[in-house]
This record gives structure tokens, sequence and C-alpha cells, in this order.
């Protein structure tokens, strides 16, 4: 009797746990705490058990469902979110990295403008007192030009900056220090004065008192501020691109391919297996098809970008032609002194007034300060600790962004490598668990989606391809004004455009090329996985986990040890 008993608990207890795991095979249990943890909607929602005769419309399944229609609207707008938020997180790298660079160029430049002018205002205050209060503000005018050119704010030329301030510095050099006396006679007759000074003004270039150092100062500044210039604008426009394209929404189309990718195993209650990378590429592929087709122009918007940062940087242009604004002025006025007669009596034949004054004792100076350094010298120009500020900053951004030159052709990858699961056995298809997916896997670009079965692509979008054309008359016209910019790259690559689609890696493609990849936006290694082991075909089969495989493990030895104790005992 005692035998029967425990043979008959043994047997019993088999039975139950046997049944507890079939129960647990066909209960929507690990759906609904899936669809709690992703926060995708309410859990009443979800039913306890698989269905029949549920109404999809992207999740059509055969057998048993775990999902129902409101779900699938669920997962529609949770899978768009998840997917733009992953998008951003990736653009916000590159898109930051430009913002922060003009915030750091602007912030470099105002730290010379501000410097190169406290340096002319000391001039004046230490060698040429008499002038200051008067060529004050036309020094603020000169440099608030000079910035304002640089950021492409308001239509402002420098060669007319350069000008205007030595038309304004004419009559003061004239009056206070060519003809020191003159000031002070004219000053009683205000009208004359005024007269005198808009003659001198007006007359500055055809009398030419500086000589050539104000075309020379005008000419330098000019070539280094345009370079800067240029670099400014092409900066705002990478930043714009980014705008645009962040706020890009997917098609309909493509929010359908990423339930079926990401959610319709759930109705299955599948809800750890990952999609196969082959598959995951054809998706974002398609998804991303028209973002695809920036790849080119911004490819070449990089090598733009480089050429202009060296032009700028690359001999301290910039930095030596606003450090040697001071030396030029001051060798402007050496000038004028040392042909105080010359010009004393061209003056007199144009605007009259000089004869007056007691300007038989001018005073000259010989040009005993010190000369200003060639343009391709860093040597004993004032603020030389300065000279170099702009080459390292520009060093280090073009590190960074030449990383980014292909962001826009690898970004399916770069999203589908949180999706593949390497290492597993076998995969989500979109319809079914398999070994390997054997779908053709397309190329980049809108052509190459013609062939792409998981996502039907109607066209480009009209918003990013007007980008692109935006980006590639930028392009044309910075290769237009600067011959040479953008050309040093040889294009090898006939791009994301240009894809014909034909792609026979069954798992990859190499669609978009070889790249340079950032840290962090690496080309996602899309490898064959060795799939070993057939699917089963039970309509709601969990992949397995350890505690679904420990569990079964436990049920299939406690049914052995009571046929075994079963046969001991008997």
């Amino acid at each position: 009797m005692p035998r029967v008993s425990v043979s008959w608990i043994i047997t019993v207890l088999a039975v139950e746990l046997a049944t507890l795991s079939a129960a647990h095979a066909h209960s929507c249990h690990e759906v609904k705490t899936a669809f709690q943890v992703r926060q995708i909607g309410q859990l009443k929602w979800v039913p306890e058990t698989p269905a029949t005769d549920v109404d999809l419309s992207i999740c059509k399944h055969a057998g048993p469902s775990c999902c129902t229609r409101r779900m699938e609207e669920s997962y529609r707008t949770a899978v768009l979110r998840d997917t733009t938020q992953s998008i951003r997180s990736y653009s916000f790298e590159l898109k930051y990295l430009i913002s922060a660079h003009i915030t750091a160029f602007q912030d470099t430049f105002q730290s010379l403008i501000i410097f190169s002018q406290n340096h002319l205002t000391s001039l004046f205050e230490t060698t040429y007192s008499s002038l200051m209060s008067s060529i004050s503000p036309h020094i603020v005018c000169l440099f608030t030009d000079l910035s304002r050119f640089l950021q492409g704010t308001g239509n402002v030329s420098v060669e007319a900056a350069v000008h205007c301030f030595f038309d304004s510095l004419f009559p003061l050099v004239h009056t206070r220090i060519v003809n020191p006396g003159m000031a002070l006679s004219i000053s009683e007759d205000s009208s004359d004065a005024n007269q005198l000074g808009d003659c001198l003004r007006m007359t500055r270039q055809d009398v030419n008192p500086f000589g050539p150092h104000p075309k020379a100062m005008a000419d330098s500044l000019a070539s280094a501020l345009r370079a800067g210039r240029v670099l400014s604008l092409a900066l705002g426009v990478g930043l714009e691109v980014m705008n645009v394209t962040d706020s890009e929404e997917l098609s309909r189309e493509c929010s359908r391919a990423l339930v079926r990718m990401h959610y319709c195993s759930h109705c299955r209650g599948l809800t750890l297996i990952r999609a196969c990378s082959g598959y995951c590429l054809n998706v974002m592929r398609g998804c991303l098809a028209s973002l695809s087709e920036l790849h080119n122009p911004w490819r070449q918007y990089v090598t733009v970008l480089r050429d202009l940062t060296h032009i700028v940087a690359g001999e301290h242009n910039l930095e030596l032609a606003l450090l040697g604004i001071r030396g030029q002025v001051e060798e402007a006025i050496l000038y004028a002194q040392l042909h105080g007669p010359r010009i004393t009596a061209t003056v007199d034949k144009v605007c009259g007034h000089s004869s007056n004054a007691s300007s038989t004792t001018v005073r000259t100076f010989p040009p005993t300060s010190v000369t200003p350094p060639p343009a391709n010298s860093s040597q004993d120009v004032p603020g030389a600790d300065k000279i170099g500020m702009l080459a390292h900053l520009h060093r280090e951004f073009m590190g960074y962004i030449s990383r980014y030159k292909s962001f826009f052709s690898i970004l399916p990858e770069t999203l589908c490598e949180g999706e593949m699961g390497v290492d597993e056995l076998t995969c989500w298809s979109g319809d079914d668990v398999v070994k390997s997916y054997t779908a053709r896997v397309v190329g980049n670009g809108v052509r190459a989606q013609r062939q792409n079965p998981e996502v039907r692509v109607r066209g480009a979008d009209p918003v990013l391809m007007d980008v692109k054309n935006k980006l590639e008359l930028f392009n044309m016209e910075i290769q237009e004004i600067m011959p040479g910019v953008g050309h040093r790259e040889s294009w090898d690559e006939t791009g994301s455009g240009e894809s014909s689609g034909e792609c026979d890696d069954e798992d990859g493609c190499e669609g978009s090329g070889k790249s340079v990849a950032s840290p962090t936006l690496t080309e996602a290694d899309v490898s064959k996985k060795a799939a070993k082991v057939p699917f089963h075909d039970s309509p709601i089969t969990q992949n397995t986990s350890p505690s679904d495989a420990s569990f079964s493990m436990a049920s299939f030895i406690v049914i052995i040890l009571a046929l075994g104790l079963h046969w001991l005992f008997i």
C-alpha cells in the first residue's frame, strides 16, 4: 500500500506540472508584461489568452493571437515614438557638434575682435591722444562692421568699412598731426571746419594721404574674413539640414513595417525574439530611403567644410589680419606725417583752408615704431598668444565631423545594430521564426526600394528632396565663389541616390559603401548567422528564455523520477 501511495503522488505531481506548463504556454501573460514595461498602452487591452477570431490589419496570422486591433494602433504609436527618438538621438550628436562649433567659432572670433579693437584704441590713447575722443566712435564702427560681415548679418563690405574708417581718420590726422595749428584756427568757424572735414573725407582716396596701407589692410581683412564668412555660412547650412531632417516624419507604410518587425511577434507570444539582420535592414532602408538621398551632397559638404577651415585657420590668415590692424593704422599715420608737405599742398588746391593755418611748421617723425610683420609670420605680433586658436578649434572640429561623412547612408545599419540578435540561432522575419532571412536585401536610396520586399516606398519625400537640392546648390555656389574648394577628394562612390538595389548578401548589404564611422555611429557588421535549430510550429511558442528552459527541464525530470520510482516500488 505505501508503494502505491508514493507512486501515485509522484505521478499526480508530474501531471500537474505538465498541465501548468501547457497553460503557461497558451497565455498572453508575457505579452501583457511587455506591453506594460514598454509603456505601449493600457493593460486592459491585452487579452488573457490568445484568440482565433481577431480582426487584425497588420499582424495577420491564421493561428491564435494575443493582439487586438486596438493593440495594433498602440503598437504603431509606440514604434513611431521609439524609432523617431532613436533617429533623433543619433542625429543629435551631429547636430550638437555643428551647433557647438558655430558658437565656439563666433566666440573665438569675437575675442579676436575685442582684442584688436582694444589694441587699436590703445594706439590712440598713448601715441595720438589728441585724436582719441574723435576717432573712438569710428573704431567701434569699424570693428562692428567686421563682426557683422563674418556673421553674415546685414549688407556689409569689408573694403567699405576699412575705407570709411580711413576717410574719417584723414581730417583728424591732417588738422591735428600734419598741421597741428589748423585745428585751432578753424575751430572758431564751425562751418569752415565742417566744410573742410567733408572735403577731406570725400577726397581722401584721391589725395592718398596714407599711402598703400588702407588698401593693404582692406585686402588682407577682406580675404581672411571672406573665407571666415563662407565658413560661418556653411556651418549654418549644416545646422539647417540637421534641423529639417530631425523633424521629418515617418510614412504610414514605414510605420506598418516597423510594427511587423517589432511587435507582430508579440501577437504570437514571442516577446524576446529579435528581427533578422537582413530583414531589419530592408525595413530601415525603406523607412529612411529619402533621408539616404542626402548622402552624396552631405559627403561633399563635409569636404567643403574641411577645405574652408584649412583656408581660414591653416596659415592663421584671419588672426594675423585682425591682429595686424593696429600696425597698419600706425604705419598709415606715419606715412601721412612723412609726406605732410605734399599732402598739405594737394589739400590746399582741392579744399583750401590750409594756407590760412600755421602749416609752415609741419611736424614729421621718422618711422621708429614697430613695422607689422609679414602676413605669413606669427612672430612678434601683438597678441601672438592668440595665434593658433582658430587652427586648434577647427582641427578638433574636423577630426569629429569627418567621421560623419556617411551619416545618412549608415543610419539604417546603426539603427539595426540594437535590433539584431547576433548570437541567437533563430530570428523574426516579419511572418515567422526562421533560421535566417532569405529575402533579397536592397541598398540605400529611393531607387533601390523598388525591390524592397518589406516596405513600399511611393516616392521621394518632397521636403527632403528640397533639402538635398539646396545642399547641392550650396556646394556648387561655394565652388564657384572659391574655386578648388570641395574638389580635393575623388568621388568614387555612386552614392545612395545611384544605388541599383542589387544586393546578394542574404543578411546584409554593402549598398551604402565603405565609410569612416564615428565611435558611436559605426557601420553595422551585418554578418550571416548560422542557424541550426529548427522552428517549432506551435501557434503560441515563446523563444526559450532561461526561466522557461528550467521550467520545462524540471517537468521532464519529475516525470522521469516518477516513472523510475514507480518501477522501483513495483
